[in-house]
């Protein structure tokens, strides 16, 4: 496993150390007659510098990979991680390892065929169809969304854009009203307790009024991006996992991803977790309806999939560069389209969590670094944004 360089830049350093050499070795004298090593001499002590370097940054590399495997079994066993953690360096997987219980009940171990539920990852996608659709020309991000979803009511849809709704300033009322697992242990999960459909999700906050004026405050919310799978249905007269499954996830090839159901019975998709603060022991998250999140958190995953989903996004073979610019552009709170983008020079990165009880996920891509690092856990235990910054320290120590 390299931790440093792939095979490629290594054979790219070498040839370079190998120029450097014969250039200083040279024979520049300007006496013709001043000694010499024969030539094939001089070939067999370039061969030996190499290799003897080769053999220094091959040990280097293998000191990097246990400091960096070190660092993640240690963490994973101060924190109680449950999970699977993969990480990209260049174009090279250069780390894949799975820990914990995948279901309690039965004591299944976590392992790399482990699927999770990515929550709110699950907007940087519905960000990705609506980008779509602008370069589609059928979407305009600065018409009022009333243009699109017609049945939505004047006082909200007349006044905020679909750019407003990508970027979490439209001033919609926030629909989630638990902030945090104690009080979601205390008061329930509101409207997430109870089997909706999009429609009714959608009419469960139309007729409330604005909370602020759109375009002046940050505020996350899940409505903006039910909002916005709305959208994507009336334009396409698709469902939204039908869309989902057309224009991202069949094309990149993924086995693992689609849009969770309740009733369903996913192969191989980990059971969530949670426990609060004071206790060490875990429980199975409150009753729910993972779908009543809908375009705005209902996806599953594997690390294998996002990793095309990321790869793909950032190769633009989802969306035109010009699309993704757009989508990294950070406005108020240093949200893009459907993620953050924090940090400045080699440390700017993309990145997007999500989590819902015991769902706990990060994806993250350094925009000036080839690394990617995806999380994705069960439990709601670990800090996975600490554990993939301490990540990429490692990498680069």
């Amino acid at each position: 496993m390299d931790i440093i360089k792939t095979h490629k830049n290594l054979i790219k350093n070498q040839l370079k150390i190998w120029q450097a050499y014969c250039h200083l070795s040279c024979n520049t004298s300007p006496n013709k007659n001043e000694y010499s090593y024969p030539t094939i001499l001089k070939t067999k002590m370039k061969y030996l510098i190499i290799i003897f370097l080769t053999v220094v940054l091959h040990h280097s590399l293998i000191a990097q990979e246990a400091s960096l495997k070190s660092f993640i079994q240690s963490y994973a066993t101060k924190n109680s991680f449950d999970g699977t953690i993969l990480i990209q360096q260049d174009t090279a997987i250069i780390y894949h390892e799975s820990f914990g219980i995948a279901d309690r009940r039965f004591n299944l171990p976590i392992n790399k065929e482990t699927i999770y539920n990515i929550a709110s990852i699950t907007k940087a996608f519905t960000a990705v169809l609506i980008l779509q659709l602008v370069e589609q020309g059928k979407l305009d991000l600065n018409k009022p969304f009333k243009t699109y979803l017609p049945e939505y009511p004047d006082q909200v849809s007349q006044k905020v854009t679909t750019n407003q709704l990508l970027n979490h300033s439209s001033g919609i009322v926030l629909i989630d009203t638990v902030s945090s697992v104690e009080n979601a242990m205390k008061y329930g999960l509101g409207i997430f307790q109870t089997p909706r459909n999009s429609d009714q999700m959608l009419k469960s906050f139309w007729d409330k009024p604005l909370v602020n004026e759109p375009g002046t405050k940050f505020n996350y919310n899940n409505a903006d991006y039910i909002i916005l799978g709305k959208i994507i249905e009336k334009i396409y007269g698709k469902t939204y996992e039908e869309v989902l499954s057309e224009k991202i996830l069949k094309p990149l090839g993924t086995r693992c991803s689609g849009l969770a159901q309740e009733k369903d019975i996913i192969k191989n998709l980990a059971s969530t977790y949670f426990r609060d603060n004071n206790s060490t022991v875990f429980i199975n998250n409150i009753p729910m309806f993972i779908e009543n999140w809908y375009a705005a958190g209902a996806m599953y995953s594997s690390p294998e999939d996002l990793l095309k989903f990321s790869n793909a996004l950032f190769g633009l073979k989802l969306i035109r560069k010009k699309s993704l610019d757009l989508m990294l552009t950070p406005g108020l709170d240093n949200y893009g389209f459907g993620v953050w983008v924090n940090g400045q020079g080699n440390d700017r990165r993309m990145e997007r969590y999500g989590q819902i009880m015991g769902i706990n996920a990060v994806w993250m891509k350094f925009l000036n670094r080839p690394i990617t690092i995806i999380i994705l856990s069960n439990t709601n235990v670990a800090n996975l944004g600490e554990l993939a910054l301490g990540i990429e320290g490692k990498i680069l120590k």
